[in-house]
């Protein structure tokens, strides 16, 4: 099927279908789930087809925003960009190869910040190359204690 087929029609209403089919209430109950699921995963998982990663993306940020979570939702992000990188976790060393796998998670999850958090994200960015986690590091979910410690809540 062509790209444009994932457009087609009303997508959102195909997405809560599915995310409904599963017996989740929410997209958020269903990434929660599978809390090291790519968004890729995600979508596929929804639907092959007809469901694409930026879909699920786009249905999280909007659910985050209604729950005033975004902070959280970046947390999120962060965690799926790692596992999908660096699914042995963080690397003991940053030779060329690693250097290029946690630039791209880096780089991904800043691209798929908003607005409002791209600033501290960046932030954390640094801290996170500055000072690396410990090797093997593999956060299991959004609030895994040292993505708390970097990049607490901050909603009301």
């Amino acid at each position: 099927m062509g790209k444009e087929r994932y457009w087609e029609g009303n997508w959102r209403v195909r997405l809560y279908a599915r995310i409904r089919e599963r017996g989740y209430d929410s997209l958020t109950a269903f990434a929660n789930a599978h809390p090291t699921a790519s968004l890729v995963a995600l979508a596929e998982e929804l639907g092959e087809d007809d469901v694409v990663g930026v879909q699920v993306l786009s249905g999280l940020l909007a659910e985050a925003e209604q729950r005033k979570q975004v902070t959280r939702f970046v947390r999120d992000v962060l965690v799926r960009e790692l596992s999908e990188c660096l699914p042995n976790g963080w690397p003991a060393v940053l030779d060329d190869a690693n250097r290029f796998k946690v630039a791209k998670a880096l780089g991904s999850w800043i691209a798929d910040t908003p607005e409002t958090h791209k600033e501290r994200v960046r932030q954390v960015r640094t801290a996170l190359l500055s000072t690396p986690p410990p090797p093997g590091w593999h956060p299991l979910g959004p609030d895994d204690e040292l993505l708390l410690t970097l990049l607490p809540d901050t909603e009301v």
